[in-house]
């Protein structure tokens, strides 16, 4: 099983366009907020079915703010962030995650990359897609692949 995992696209979908046919085939995909009105086009340009969060700045979304969702043999919460203060740490962020019984913790809002397997929960923040924050400010993404013995794998990939 191959999972597409982006955040903070802000209404910009190039980057985004060129991932989707550069890591094909895919199972899912998951977008963890900041879409700014970009959901239906998405979705649309998707080869595969889509899991949104709504973030900050999708005012006017009916996106959730929170999906609990299973990929394989995980349990994964689904957040943007910003109501889990991962601007100064993940401590909120992952105790949510244990909270509700997952042992996956993705969110977004940082325009920082990171994959993080410590403490018990698996933290996953793809960065931004479109405007990354990160010393180098190369857009990133995560791809977490689940093998043939259920183990997932992530890897954090620049655009």
């Amino acid at each position: 099983m191959k999972i597409l995992i982006v955040s903070d696209t802000h209404g910009r979908t190039n980057n985004l366009e060129w991932v989707l046919e550069k890591v094909k085939p895919l199972d899912l995909m998951i977008h963890l907020g900041d879409l700014e009105g970009g959901e239906d086009y998405i979705e649309a340009i998707a080869p595969c079915p889509v899991q949104m969060v709504a973030g900050n700045n999708d005012y006017f979304s009916d996106l959730p703010r929170q999906k609990i969702i299973d990929i394989g043999g995980y349990k994964a919460l689904l957040v943007h962030g910003h109501h889990h203060g991962v601007s100064f740490d993940s401590r909120q962020v992952k105790e949510a995650a244990r909270v509700e019984q997952c042992s996956i913790a993705m969110h977004g809002h940082t325009h920082w990359p990171a994959i993080d397997l410590k403490d018990g929960i698996i933290r996953l923040n793809p960065g931004s897609i479109s405007f990354p924050r990160q010393p180098d400010h190369r857009p990133t993404y995560i791809l977490m692949e689940i093998d043939r013995f259920g183990t997932a794998h992530y890897t954090l990939n620049y655009v």
